[in-house]
């Protein structure tokens, strides 16, 4: 009992901070609003249009202003306070998500209005997502990032069980409208929480003043460093053809096993309760492990790829189970992994690029992704990420086992100087 409880205090050590608390309630809510649109949304484009390529495009659209000018958010989350910058976009997300609601409401949704409102949520999303990555350390310190990083992982699989479940209720026995409602009423949950924090405990970290270059300063120094690099260049490769969940799993849902909306709320909620377990286990480590990293997007890998195969829809419960949790604690793991190894002055720079890589990849990925999923079937489109998951793992041991070969040379060549000179 004794070592349950000390493994309990670890997961949730954090939470201890009264400001992190307050807005890991926030993002509870406001997430789980944000997983019930999602849903609700590729239903509209799939409602819209019944194609796969339409449903990539959609999605792909929503984080084309992040692969474009995403690099520019960090630059303004490096000279902004970060705290100011999240009130300006929670209030802009949630009057998209009204719109939208009004829209469906009026019967006036088509296909441009919707591709429209999720190009404006990407450019929302250019700013908010380094501010918020990077707000995290402000608010928890060096030595509970992890910990926090791991939590805000949760938040968002829990969401991803809640908003899903919630939301295929909500379209079967209400309608799409509802959806878009309840999404922009809980943005206000994050600023309150935003309100309520006691500033005088945030452990802000010095603006960087205007200056030119700095842009170009950022992807200089991720280039100089690979051990900042190669997570990042991972990153990419698996957020390109892997993680296009949202497009898979409803083709999945109704085209192999042929389920309605309930049953594809039913699938991603699954895939978030698995990425919970993944990231409740990576909030119990501690430091950074290259080697963790790597083994998790083996395992992201191979459970994609049983996910490809699974021949029964018990089977794909079971699947999408262990490739949420092998995911997302890789997601966990890797923002750590890069968090912690940036140099502080340069840390929005980079996490706008861990954004680009993750999320500005989508616009690339989606489409492709969802015209392999047509033409071949939703299984090839599974198979796909999973095998560039294996891939980019390897490539990235391969990086990675330079370093530490160039480090023990520069070891053993100054033992060579020490002994010479003794």
């Amino acid at each position: 009992m004794t070592r349950v409880r000390r493994l309990g205090h670890a997961t949730f050590s954090s939470l201890r901070n009264r400001n992190y608390r307050l807005y890991f309630i926030g993002q509870i809510i406001s997430v789980s609003g944000t997983w019930m649109q999602r849903l609700a949304q590729s239903w509209l484009i799939l409602d819209l249009t019944h194609s796969g390529v339409a449903l990539g495009i959609e999605a792909g659209l929503q984080f084309l202003p992040m692969l474009l000018f995403g690099a520019w958010g960090g630059v303004l989350a490096d000279r902004v306070d970060k705290r100011r910058l999240l009130y300006v976009t929670q209030i802009a997300a949630g009057l998209l998500a009204l719109v939208l609601g009004l829209i469906v409401s009026l019967h006036a949704a088509a296909v441009w209005n919707v591709y429209l409102l999720s190009i404006a949520l990407g450019f929302v999303n250019v700013i908010d997502n380094p501010a918020r990555e990077t707000f995290v350390l402000e608010m928890v310190g060096r030595d509970e990032l992890q910990n926090a990083v791991a939590l805000n992982s949760v938040v968002m699989n829990s969401s991803r069980v809640i908003g899903p479940a919630i939301g295929g209720v909500v379209i079967a026995v209400i309608g799409l409208a509802p959806c878009f409602y309840l999404n922009a009423a809980s943005f206000a949950a994050v600023l309150v929480a935003l309100a309520m924090m006691d500033s005088t405990k945030l452990q802000r970290v010095p603006t960087v003043p205007r200056a030119k270059g700095q842009l170009r300063d950022g992807f200089r120094y991720v280039w100089s460093d690979r051990m900042v690099r190669t997570p990042l260049l991972m990153m990419a490769v698996i957020g390109t053809l892997a993680f296009n969940f949202s497009v898979v799993i409803p083709l999945i849902a109704t085209n192999v096993f042929h389920q309605g909306a309930g049953g594809f709320g039913g699938l991603t909620s699954v895939l978030g309760a698995g990425a919970v377990l993944g990231a409740l286990a990576a909030a119990s480590r501690q430091g950074i492990s290259y080697r963790r990293l790597l083994g998790l997007a083996v395992a992201m890998g191979v459970s994609i790829l049983a996910a490809a195969a699974a021949p029964s829809l018990t089977l794909e419960i079971v699947a999408l189970f262990f490739m949420g949790a092998a995911s997302f604690a890789f997601i966990a793991t890797a923002n750590t992994t890069i968090q912690l190894t940036t140099r502080p002055d340069m840390r929005g720079r980079v996490m706008a690029l861990y954004a680009i890589a993750f999320l500005g990849s989508t616009p690339v990925g989606s489409p492709i992704v969802g015209w392999i999923s047509q033409q071949f079937g939703p299984r090839i489109g599974f198979a796909v990420g999973g095998v560039a998951a294996l891939v980019s793992a390897g490539a990235a041991a391969v990086s990675l086992a330079r370093v530490r070969d160039e480090r023990d040379a520069r070891e053993r060549r100054a033992g060579m100087v020490d002994a010479r000179a003794a």
